[in-house]
């Protein structure tokens, strides 16, 4: 599934593309999504120009002075800019068709994402307006989890995987962050201290923007907007590599299940 480095990967693609630009039509192939496309989708963006491109959490937000249009990847989703004139494939649901001559196109094999519309604030959608705090914002800080993890005996990794007190922190992105901060996965949140919280967090603010800067990690389904690789799976530490060496300690990695998530860990360097 793609995470946030993934997405916001996809947005830097698109947004020189779609911003200032036109949209002439849009074509709904498929609308038997997550949730279905809105029937007056074409309508109601056909005509209009889009004046910003947002991520919020691992939703993409096309603005417009009539509204925003709200995509999400799903498990296995992708944007692409194409030339207009190259013919729609199996599960190619929807084309914005631009007045530059290109097509924002969204694919979608599994059909888990959404593409949807609302002509209010798009941060009070009901998708959106319960989310936590973009974890590489300054909101997210030592003391704010701390805050958090105070009140709470679950799993540390539980925690910040919570869409509702940090968002866009997936598996990968959670299991790598707490092994350089030497912090097990299952370690209960109310035990950690302001400093344990400060090293987590900028952790997980490093990893995000070492991940975002090599496009995120493809392992199977992510591609970027012109079909490329994140590379960031080369630089993985733990995860997916049970049974492997620590390359810290060189002991073997093992692994557990925290909240149906498999989770790889050093027994040695977490604690």
């Amino acid at each position: 599934m793609p995470e946030l480095p993934e997405v916001e990967t996809v947005l830097r693609g698109i947004k020189e593309h779609v911003l200032g630009v036109a949209v002439e039509a849009v074509v709904v192939r498929c609308a038997a999504l997550r949730w279905p496309i809105p029937k007056h989708l074409k309508e109601a963006l056909s005509g209009q120009t889009i004046s910003g491109v947002v991520r919020r959490a691992k939703y993409l937000l096309f603005m417009t002075s009539s509204g925003t249009m709200i995509i999400h990847l799903g498990m296995s989703g992708h944007l692409r800019i194409l030339p207009k004139i190259l013919p729609a494939e199996k599960h190619d649901h929807c084309d914005i068709i631009l007045s530059s001559g290109s097509v924002l196109r969204y694919t979608d094999p599994r059909r888990f994402g959404c593409v949807l519309w609302t002509d209010s604030d798009p941060f009070a959608h009901r998708l959106l307006a319960k989310l936590g705090p973009e974890p590489l914002s300054r909101a997210f800080s030592s003391r704010y989890l701390h805050r958090l993890a105070g009140a709470k005996k679950s799993a540390i990794k539980s925690v910040i995987m919570d869409s509702h007190n940090v968002v866009g922190i997936g598996n990968i992105y959670a299991a790598e962050a707490l092994f350089e901060s030497g912090i097990l996965p299952d370690r209960p949140a109310f035990t950690l201290s302001l400093d344990d919280c400060a090293t987590l967090v900028r952790n997980i603010k490093k990893t995000l923007r070492a991940a975002i800067t090599q496009g995120g990690v493809t392992l199977k389904d992510f591609y970027g907007v012109k079909g490329q690789k994140g590379y960031f799976a080369i630089s993985l530490l733990v995860y997916g590599r049970d049974g492997e060496l620590c390359i810290n300690c060189k002991t073997i990695l093992k692994l557990m299940n925290i909240g149906g998530r498999s989770t790889v860990y050093c027994d040695l360097c977490q604690r």
